[in-house]
């Protein structure tokens, strides 16, 4: 039956041609854009997936900037390091001549005073971006990774330790001092408390001493050092650091901390009862176990003496002396240390600088497979999308079409009521 108030044919052809039109228009859009999933709307679990993987992929970039800032820095302290082996080398064949008969000792010395003075200049330049890996004793922390697991993202790093070569530095007999609490007093850990105490402005040759007093009734393993102030570098010698000449104050930190962890394990000190970590210029000093019967004092010291030594590598060639038989002799063996402290070093760097250069080139490789896996999950088949844009738009002619013909089957009606 034919009807002019409703037209069944026209209505599926009409649907049908919203159908193919809606379907032309996702995949012109695919095609114009080169993505399949261009928002949370085409697929939300691929789109929230990718997205994910993008903020990582600009994460690792950041990390391959850092890397690429550390492996330069430590390529300058190796070729520091390797420069300074070479005039120890030749400083040694030196010391060697001066050995020898007939030999002007004098101008030997002056020779070697002035390749001392050339060392002393490569470690001062040997910086990259104000960072110098040939003085001070703390460690260069290069970030290496974003390491993503079910319980969140973290960073991991790359530690490269600094190897000191600075020779004996100038002793400065100004010195304050450096305590918690007022007037010089010790500050007195309480009960799982961490107690902070800011080291102050460094001076070259000012030994800063860490003093523990107190008592440990309850035989934690607390065994309390005999001194606060000793009154010499010697007398402190076991928890103490000589600042060196361009230490800050987190420099003289580290030291501390460091010297610290060697005195707690040689004395067998449970690090629970008193731990002492290094915070920048900040030292922590935590007990997770006093009590009310426990009495455990710090407070941080300086030292100043004629016998403070700010000791590098290079310290003991910096007093070589050929101009006697016996300073010749004992130079020989003075040298042979130094090129093989130097040689540690430049080793050190180098396997550091293998290390940073390894996971840079790893990272590289990670970002390209990571931007592969999110052009596979998100990108355009651009073939497939060709096939079918023809497909659909033959569809959109024959829809078209149809549609004509459905909307012309009612002026057949009107050939019913011709004469």
């Amino acid at each position: 039956m034919s009807s002019i108030n409703f037209n069944q044919s026209a209505l599926v052809a009409l649907d049908t041609l919203k159908g193919i039109n809606k379907n032309l228009g996702t995949i012109q859009s695919q095609i114009s854009t080169g993505k399949s999933v261009g928002s949370a709307k085409d697929n939300a679990a691929i789109w929230a997936i990718s997205k994910v993987m993008e903020s990582d992929v600009g994460g690792f970039a950041k990390i391959n900037e850092s890397l690429n800032l550390g492996s330069s820095t430590v390529a300058v302290a190796r070729a520091g390091a390797e420069q300074i082996e070479g005039l120890l080398e030749d400083m040694k064949g030196l010391i060697i001549s001066s050995q020898e008969e007939g030999q002007d000792q004098d101008k030997i010395q002056t020779d070697i005073d002035r390749l001392n003075d050339q060392i002393g200049s490569i470690i001062d330049a040997a910086q990259f971006n104000g960072v110098n890996m040939l003085k001070g004793q703390d460690t260069l922390s290069v970030l290496s990774s974003l390491d993503r697991s079910s319980t969140g993202v973290a960073t991991s790093t790359i530690s490269v330790n600094r190897q000191d070569l600075k020779a004996t530095q100038s002793v400065d007999t100004a010195a304050g001092v450096y305590a918690a609490g007022t007037g010089g007093s010790a500050a007195t850990l309480n009960a799982t408390q961490t107690q902070t105490i800011t080291v102050g402005t460094p001076t070259a040759g000012v030994a800063y001493s860490i003093g523990l007093t107190g008592t440990d009734a309850d035989s934690s393993a607390f065994v309390p050092a005999t001194y606060t102030t000793a009154g010499t570098a010697t007398g402190a010698a076991n928890i103490s650091y000589v600042a060196r000449e361009g230490d800050t104050a987190a420099d003289v930190a580290a030291g501390l901390a460091a010297a610290y962890a060697t005195y707690a394990a040689d004395n067998s000190l449970s690090t629970s009862v008193l731990n002492v970590t290094a915070d920048g210029a900040d030292l922590d000093f935590t007990s997770g176990v006093t009590d009310g019967t426990d009495t455990i004092a710090v407070r941080l010291d300086t030292v100043t003496s004629d016998d403070n030594v700010a000791a590098g590598v290079l310290t003991d060639v910096a007093s070589i002396d050929v101009t006697t038989t016996e300073g010749a002799t004992a130079a020989l063996a003075t040298i042979e240390t130094a090129i093989q402290g130097v040689v540690n070093a430049a080793a050190e760097f180098g396997s550091a600088e293998k290390r940073i250069d390894n996971q840079m080139e790893f990272v590289g490789k990670l970002m390209d497979s990571m931007k592969a896996g999110i052009s596979a999950l998100t990108d355009t088949n651009m073939e497939e999308a060709s096939a079918r844009l023809q497909s659909l738009q033959v569809q959109q002619q024959l829809g078209v079409q149809a549609l004509s013909i459905a909307n012309g089957s009612s002026q057949t009606i009107l050939s019913l009521f011709r004469g």
